[in-house]
């Protein structure tokens, strides 16, 4: 029997993937933090290993670092399962050796499993059954089920959509512990906060509920970097967690739904005439995989507008020609961006730009200089929201929204 080492310090997360690797024939060793990985790994040599990177007492990155200087280990496949965001330790992973790196939040058991019979050069069962006789005896009464025969990922989905209520009311209540919290208690709070977004992202990756999932899985990195930067916390981030956690609610309420399992990849239009801001703005969205078109004028801007259909648009204030201000009136005017979702992220911050803003139809004001996972977050609510809003909108069996307005799909170059 194939033994499979699974090195995870969520115990609900950990038990799942034991039980559906013991279904599939494995035999599946636990362990909740990289010392005790280690030295399990040491005493059964394992024949794969799976293995989060934030581990407690040793890193991920760390276990895969020494193993690799090991001579039991040096080929021995090593799967790494983490959080999408944590881009420069996935990176490291990679150059320590190991062997594929998946994200948790898009990353369903199955999934796993494939990787795990890939990477040990395993049929699946179904390839190696031989074919049932022609004649088979007959059965009288019905056939008992076969173990295992009950869709696992949907048993999943049932059991995770069942106590989603009860996770998002745990939601409110440490945002408002976090709301009362004094300067001395916030990091405790934004850890707690921070514990319970990443537990959110595991359990709807594992469920299946992809939208869920990209929502806290961006939140919990966002909540990440205000654990480490401190500083960084202003009024701007408080409204922006809470702003997520009214998202989760919104989305719970939806997310069950078959067609919105499959939304497409959201597409934004960038307009400002500093490349350095446009490059700040477009690489905030890549991190929450949303394509951008970026432009420095507002004629531009209304062209693309007229021939594609996009999700979200970001603007700066100060633009040659046209304003900011009136390139959003005009938007405005076009059926197609009615209720679109535009973003200002400008240096202008008082009151009265704050003010034109709103009054020219935007949907939020973001002042430079800013967080780029923070603006990051902003633009997959917004354009999320966007997404879900249209497809439910759409006539039925239509299955998606139109990607332009005449049906084409979106032209992404200017």
């Amino acid at each position: 029997m194939n033994r499979v080492l699974f090195i995870e310090n969520d115990p609900v997360v950990a038990n799942i993937y034991r039980n559906k690797l013991t279904l599939e024939g494995f035999q599946v060793e636990l362990a909740a933090d990289g010392e005790t990985g280690l030295q399990r790994a040491r005493e059964l040599k394992p024949a794969v290993i799976v293995l989060d990177l934030l581990l407690p007492k040793l890193t991920g990155l760390e276990v895969i670092r020494t193993l690799r200087a090991e001579p039991d280990f040096q080929t021995t496949p090593i799967i790494v399962l983490s959080g999408t965001y944590l881009t420069s330790m996935i990176q490291e992973a990679w150059k320590a050796g190991a062997t594929k790196c998946l994200a948790k939040s898009s990353t369903t058991p199955k999934v796993v499993v494939d990787t795990i019979r890939s990477v040990l050069n395993l049929k699946a069962p179904a390839e190696s059954i031989p074919a049932a006789p022609a004649a088979a005896p007959a059965v009288t009464g019905p056939a008992a089920p076969a173990p295992g025969a009950e869709d696992f990922q949907a048993e999943l989905r049932r059991d995770f959509l069942k106590t989603l209520p009860q996770t998002l009311a745990a939601f409110r209540q440490a945002l408002q512990a976090l709301h009362r919290a004094d300067a001395a208690q916030r990091l405790e709070q934004l850890q707690a906060l921070q514990h319970r977004a990443r537990a959110l992202a595991g359990g709807a990756g594992l469920a299946g509920v992809p939208s869920m999932a990209q929502v806290a899985d961006l939140f919990e990195a966002l909540l990440r970097e205000l654990v480490g930067k401190p500083q960084a916390w202003t009024a701007s981030t408080l409204r922006t967690v809470a702003s997520v956690v009214d998202f989760l609610h919104w989305l719970a309420s939806r997310c069950h739904l078959p067609e919105l399992q499959t939304l497409p990849q959201a597409t934004a239009l960038v307009v400002d005439d500093e490349p350095l801001a446009r490059r700040a703005v477009t690489h905030s969205l890549e991190k929450a995989h949303i394509r951008s078109v970026a432009v420095e004028d507002a004629e531009t801007a209304l062209r693309l507008a007229g021939e594609n259909r996009f999700d979200l648009v970001i603007l700066d204030v100060d633009l040659p020609g046209m304003d900011g201000f009136t390139l959003c009136t005009r938007l405005r005017r076009l059926p197609a961006y009615a209720k679109t979702p535009v973003v200002f992220v400008t240096s202008l911050n008082d009151f009265q730009a704050r003010t034109s803003s709103t009054m020219s139809g935007g949907t939020d004001f973001i002042a430079k200089p800013f967080l780029f996972s923070e603006l990051a977050v902003k633009g997959l609510l917004f354009a999320l929201r966007h997404q879900i809003e249209q497809r439910m909108a759409a006539e039925p069996g239509s299955g998606t929204t139109r990607a332009g307005p005449d049906g084409e799909p979106v032209r992404l170059a200017p």
